[in-house]
């Protein structure tokens, strides 16, 4: 592939083009000097900067670039060389596997063994890789245990314990304190809104299924929402600028936070969803733009529910699912208790931990981002 570099004209020697086929790219020069990739500038063991970025000066500009198609050769005004890897340049382009959105048509459910995922690095990297391109993974092979899920969860990092603790029983009880403990199905959500941080990731491991309904219903919040963009912009919009509350009250907790329920980044991508009808407080805010949320909240639910994005697959015993929490809605079918019980354990993952070592594993192993796709 042809590359050619240049400092830009007319920008008093503060950018750099570099054009590698069809994509051309604008660097600063301060932003390329802050990451130059030597000694003096990064730690060569950590990689922390060991220099201070903002007492660089704010004229500094590019004095020489050269290319010879893998590197990227520059000169600093205050005399400071510089040799960059053209990969390096990009590091957002190599961060993540990349989101698949899917609907109801998607051939197979992303899984894994529960074994090799505990025994062996690769397998546990490609598990990891498929939860961050589909947002879950069904996991099958989980001893039939109270704590079966707990040697996998530590080869990531520790649970994340709640005001129900580590690893929480669902199950129907009398006196329920969460209609999550009832026999009713369940709407599509995400979990616990109300929490600051809110849970990255949901283990729901499935001890025992044996009765009429209980299916899981698994819709990809961030299909759901570009839909709404795409057919619906205003109602989109509105989601994403409205901040609404969600709170639990129980005799030991009360927890409030509050975010839209659509979430963008810097860049205008979908970053979390959040959905939860029996936690949701909307403040009182002025009746016309409650007119418009209301509406554009509706015109999202009938979305998250259409069959047509709606998965419903029905744990067995010993399968498990790890859903994404900030991507992922989940819900179940009703229930009824006359030939057994319906008994599934849940814990949480934080993002950080599981992030962490999804990123470690793909730079131990080079399991491919898509590798898993690529071999079906």
């Amino acid at each position: 592939m042809d590359v050619f570099v240049e400092i830009i004209p007319g920008t008093d020697a503060r950018q750099l083009r570099v054009v590698e086929g069809n994509r051309e790219t604008r660097f600063h020069a301060l932003w390329l000097r802050e990451r130059s990739p030597d000694a003096q500038t990064l730690d060569p063991r950590t990689g922390q900067r060991l220099i201070e970025a903002a007492a660089l000066p704010l004229e500094l500009a590019l004095a020489g670039a050269d290319c010879d198609g893998e590197t990227v050769d520059l000169t600093f005004s205050d005399g400071h060389r510089a040799r960059f890897a053209l990969r390096d340049l990009h590091p957002e382009a190599h961060a993540g596997a990349g989101h698949e959105h899917w609907d109801a048509s998607l051939p197979e459910l992303p899984s894994a063994d529960f074994t090799p995922a505990l025994e062996c690095d690769d397998a546990l990297s490609e598990m990891l890789e498929a939860l961050e391109r589909y947002g879950f993974v069904k996991v099958s092979g989980v001893p039939l245990t109270l704590d079966g899920m707990l040697p996998l969860v530590e080869r990531l990092g520790p649970l994340r314990r709640t005001n129900w603790g580590a690893i929480a029983d669902v199950k129907s009880i009398n006196d329920a304190f969460d209609l999550t403990m009832t026999q009713r199905g369940l709407e599509p959500h995400t979990d616990n809104p109300y929490r600051d941080p809110i849970p990255g990731y949901i283990w729901l491991h499935c001890l025992s299924n044996a009765d009429s309904g209980g299916d899981s219903t698994l819709t990809d919040g961030f299909m759901a929402a570009e839909r709404l963009r795409r057919d619906a912009p205003d109602a989109f919009d509105c989601l994403t600028r409205t901040p609404s509350r969600f709170r639990y009250v129980d005799d030991d907790a009360h927890l409030e936070s509050e975010g839209p329920l659509i979430e963008l980044d810097a860049r205008g991508e979908v970053v979390r969803v959040r959905y939860n009808n029996r936690t949701e407080r909307i403040p009182p805010l002025p009746p016309e733009q409650l007119e418009r949320y209301y509406a554009a909240r509706r015109a999202f639910f009938a979305l998250i529910t259409a069959p047509e994005l709606t998965l419903t697959p029905k744990l067995a015993p010993g399968e498990m699912l790890i859903m994404d929490n900030y991507r992922l809605l989940h819900g179940r079918t009703a229930f009824r208790l006359d030939r057994g019980i319906r008994h599934l354990r849940q814990g949480y993952v934080d993002r950080d931990t599981t992030a962490s070592r999804r990123l470690t594993l793909r730079r131990r192993t080079g399991v491919s981002p898509h590798s898993r796709q690529e071999s079906a």
